[in-house]
């Protein structure tokens, strides 16, 4: 068998860049190599944090702390109603936040969106409420006491209601009504303003 001083035959790959005379790149395995995949998925998400940010009103937008740039590209493709131009100024947003670290801003974006604690335990009391009061008569007395700014006989007239609807098989409006009513009387409690 013949062996070729430039490297074996049988690896081709590694045989035809050292007969160029070039050194093998390995581009995959480098650390900082990003991908044209990655990169394109990275700007689309960046391109997403920035239509959150345009569908934001003004109020909400003042509150977050963004680069003068990008609130001023912001600001502008709200002001855009042309379908095109707007799909522009997206992009444009996009690159504008490829200089800026867009972490910190989508998390002040979700701390925007997410529901507190407290309104997470608003919403439970209230089902829970809910469905104490369609099952034990005694219950609508036990929340009047508990909450005295709501009205009984609203109260009793929601929950009969509710009732009857449910005997009757018909569809929950009255079922929505009183957990509406319920919650509305525990964000009231909650935050007496």
């Amino acid at each position: 068998m013949v062996r070729h001083e430039l490297g074996d035959p049988a690896q081709p790959e590694r045989f035809y860049t050292l007969a160029a005379g070039r050194k093998r790149e390995l581009r995959m395995e480098e650390d900082d190599f990003i991908s044209k995949t990655r990169r394109k998925r990275q700007m689309a998400e960046l391109q997403d944090v920035g239509a959150a940010l345009v569908r934001l009103a003004p109020e909400q937008l003042a509150r977050l702390d963004l680069p003068e740039s990008l609130r001023e590209a912001v600001l502008d493709c709200m002001s855009i109603t042309k379908h095109e131009a707007r799909r522009r100024q997206m992009q444009y947003i996009g690159r504008v936040m490829r200089n800026f670290d867009a972490a910190p801003i989508a998390e002040q974006l979700a701390a925007l969106h997410a529901p507190t604690r407290l309104q997470t335990a608003l919403f439970h009391d209230a089902e829970r409420w809910r469905t104490e009061l369609l099952g034990d008569t005694e219950a609508a007395a036990r929340f009047a006491h508990e909450f005295p700014g709501a009205d009984p006989r609203k109260l009793r007239a929601a929950i009969d209601a509710a009732l009857e609807e449910k005997r009757a098989g018909r569809s929950p409006k009255h079922f929505r009504a009183l957990f509406h009513l319920l919650s509305a009387i525990l964000q009231e409690h909650a935050n007496p303003i």
